[in-house]
């Protein structure tokens, strides 16, 4: 073999040896983080109808990859824990926590805050305690004995506040109801006090309106017994782990998208959210409401 021969064959056999140790430059380029084939992966928490949650959120993760240039992938987590678990292992990238869920995130995982909800200009909500119209229970005490619905165990509208609310009021709440269930989700929880399969149930302050959409009678056929303190409002957090530069561009792109026509109306259709702000201390209260209930993420079954 000629000298020119050998020496080409030992220039494409390095080139052949690089390729395999760090692979070809559009290999590593399609595995990085935000490409088609290695998707920023956002989780949502199924605190309605998880298919309708699914569509808005599918046209949110496009929305998004349209402003930021990363590919963006949705899907809705089983139950409020799952959605915790599932940044913390890694799963996912971004999760759309509840209140509650985000403390206990943030505890175990350690997981960055982007943004926090704002709905009607307001950065926090109530939970409330809802009944039939024509139920006989006029004040908390009344629902001694009676059969009581909650949404998930995470759900801090839905569960730790109104049981808090209780206890302020000297009420024990592990004792106090003939029949406690968690019904999955907001929805759920209305539609079992219309079905009577409860006699009161605990959502957030608005999600009446939501059944309101296919059911209109719901205004007239409930009534608000009682309400909670006031809420921070839910988040959208970040894997730890997670490229600084990819969570600004989302954090970036997830408020112009709050901003943008198309964009506002996913947002409002899916949690009913008007704006994405910036604020971490709102969430002491909550954190206070999990040491007083001494909840955490062993115990939410």
């Amino acid at each position: 073999m000629c000298r020119f021969c050998e020496d080409m064959f030992r220039l494409l056999s390095l080139s052949l040896l690089l390729c395999l140790l760090i692979g070809s430059p559009s290999a590593v380029e399609a595995s990085k983080k935000g490409s088609l084939d290695n998707p920023v992966k956002m989780i949502f928490v199924p605190s309605g109808d998880s298919q309708a949650i699914l569509t808005e959120g599918s046209e949110i993760a496009d929305l998004l990859s349209k402003k930021t240039g990363l590919s963006v992938k949705a899907k809705v987590a089983t139950s409020y824990a799952a959605a915790i678990e599932a940044i913390g292992a890694n799963k996912v990238d971004i999760a759309w926590l509840a209140t509650f869920s985000y403390v206990l995130a943030k505890e175990k995982y350690d997981v960055d805050l982007l943004l926090i909800v704002s709905r009607f200009g307001s950065p926090t909500y109530r939970g409330q305690i809802i009944v039939k119209e024509d139920s006989n229970i006029k004040t908390l005490n009344d629902l001694k004995g009676k059969r009581m619905a909650f949404v998930d165990p995470a759900s801090t509208s839905g569960h730790i506040f109104p049981k808090t609310l209780l206890l302020s009021k000297g009420i024990s709440p592990e004792k106090f109801f003939s029949k406690s269930v968690f019904a999955g989700s907001h929805n759920a929880v209305i539609f079992s006090i219309l079905k009577g399969e409860v006699d009161a149930g605990a959502t957030y302050d608005d999600a009446r309106a939501a059944v309101a959409k296919g059911y209109p009678e719901v205004y007239k056929q409930t009534r608000v017994l009682a309400y909670t303190k006031d809420i921070p409002n839910d988040t959208v957090c970040a894997s730890k782990d997670l490229d600084p530069v990819i969570k600004e561009k989302i954090k970036n792109g997830l408020r112009n998208l709050s901003k943008d026509p198309k964009g506002s109306i996913a947002l409002k259709r899916i949690y009913g959210i008007s704006e994405l702000i910036d604020f971490d201390a709102l969430f002491d209260p909550v954190r206070k409401a999990r040491r007083l209930l001494k909840l955490d993420s062993k115990n939410l079954k």
